[in-house]
């Protein structure tokens, strides 16, 4: 049988949690999450993770920061008065901000007495992830070419 190497298409169930064990998304209760091994599609962690499993394999990978959503930086984190947010808004809603002339998503982080902070990092950024991977069906080998008509 043969094993995944990057390029190849690849459909795995995953469970994604923290260190502490607290899931943070599964594909378990839906379909597979189809994607080209060792492309940036994913976070690097899990895209190359797969790369060497044969289909039906399980294999359990630690994704540090640099190889998931990064390290989280304290600059894209702004403090903003409760009065200039939608009412009603809860910590982690997802809100639109503009940086200059470009659209960026943000999160509410913390609501405080008077001021909401938000944050323009990815919700789990700065946090070791642990991803429990099953590997469903690949599509081994094929010329790069029938895949991508860019690499003639």
């Amino acid at each position: 049988m043969a094993s995944v190497s990057p390029g190849d298409v690849v459909r795995v169930h995953y469970t994604g949690s923290l260190e502490d064990g607290t899931v943070f998304d599964s594909s378990r209760e839906g379909e597979p999450l189809e994607f080209e091994a060792g492309s940036e599609q994913l976070i690097e962690g899990v895209s190359s993770a797969v790369i060497g499993m044969v289909e039906g394999e399980s294999r359990t990978v630690t994704v540090p920061p640099e190889k998931g959503y990064g390290h989280y930086d304290e600059t894209l984190a702004h403090a903003l008065a409760k009065s200039d947010v939608p009412e009603g808004v809860e910590i982690g809603d997802m809100l639109r901000a503009m940086r200059g002339e470009e659209e960026i998503h943000v999160w509410v982080s913390e609501i405080k007495e008077d001021e909401i902070i938000l944050d323009a990092n990815h919700p789990l950024a700065g946090k070791t992830l642990v991803f429990e991977l099953e590997l469903v069906s690949a599509e081994i080998g094929g010329d790069c070419c029938s895949r991508n008509p860019e690499c003639g």
